[in-house]
């Protein structure tokens, strides 16, 4: 006889599946606004998301419930967490600013992450002993908005670069912010995600040195998330101190998602170590 699949599983299946499915929706019709330049199909698209993103966080409810823990202990739910945070923080950012092309380009990148995520095992595992912290769930939870933070700041990072080429643009000039406020709201996205990023890594150091008697033992992930930290320390230093501004900025903010990314998937593809199983 089969092991029994908890209901919750079931239901957190259906609910995963319509996530999907309704952020394939907001970026179609994100796409359509972008094409045929009309206000309203962008409301519908942002409605779509926050919905998305409601229907998300069921989701992930029903997965801690059938785990019985906090969902953020594997490649899978991380990732799914990771596409929360993105959506989260860039629907904040889209309603703060009035900024409906933000969703255009966020929209595609919690796709992806979202998908990386329906790549993963869904299996529900033990936890080992290193994990079973209260630590957890503030090591992870800040997490998941730092990668969201520097996910917003890398696609407001690429809106300015094509902003440069698209000046001539009507539509573009009425629904873009100027060059000089897409730097500071991607300013204050690097800043959000580094402060974030900086409680993960203090409240990572006190966990290992409870779990493994070490605050820091250069652990390839450890290390990437310092190189992480460290370019966009690099960034706001340059940017208080020499006044890097504007283009310089945007790439910047570019390659510090790159490193976001191998950090959190290229670390656990190719150089395992004691963070192999998130």
């Amino acid at each position: 006889m089969g092991k029994r699949v908890n209901p919750m599983l079931n239901v957190e299946n259906v609910l995963f599946t319509i996530t999907v499915l309704l952020y394939v929706a907001a970026t179609v019709f994100y796409f359509l606004f972008i094409v045929l330049k009309q206000d309203r199909l962008a409301r519908i698209a942002s409605l779509i998301q926050l919905l998305g993103l409601v229907v998300h966080t069921a989701a992930l409810v029903c997965r801690g419930i059938a785990a019985g823990r906090l969902p953020l202990t594997n490649q899978y739910e991380f990732s799914t967490s990771f596409a929360w945070g993105l959506s989260l923080v860039s629907l904040i950012f889209l309603r703060r600013f009035k900024f409906p092309v933000l969703g255009a380009f966020a929209s595609p990148v919690i796709i992806l992450v979202i998908g990386y995520a329906a790549l993963q095992s869904r299996e529900i595992r033990e936890l080992m002993p290193s994990l079973r912290s209260s630590w957890l769930g503030i090591h992870v939870s800040t997490a998941i908005i730092a990668y969201g933070s520097f996910g917003v700041s890398f696609v407001l990072g690429l809106i300015f670069l094509l902003r440069e080429k698209m000046q001539g643009s009507a539509f573009w000039n009425s629904h873009v912010p100027s060059r000089e406020k897409l730097d500071l709201i991607g300013y204050r996205s690097v800043c959000l995600g580094l402060l974030f990023l900086s409680f993960t890594m203090i409240t990572g150091a006190i966990w290992a040195e409870q779990a493994w008697g070490s605050y820091w033992s250069w652990d390839p992930k450890e290390t990437w998330s310092l190189v992480t930290w460290l370019v966009y320390a690099i960034y706001l230093h340059l940017r208080i101190r020499r006044g890097w501004k504007g283009r310089a900025a945007a790439i910047f903010a570019v390659i510090g998602f790159i490193c976001v990314i191998f950090t959190y998937i290229g670390v656990n593809t190719f150089l395992p170590g004691l963070h192999s199983y998130a």
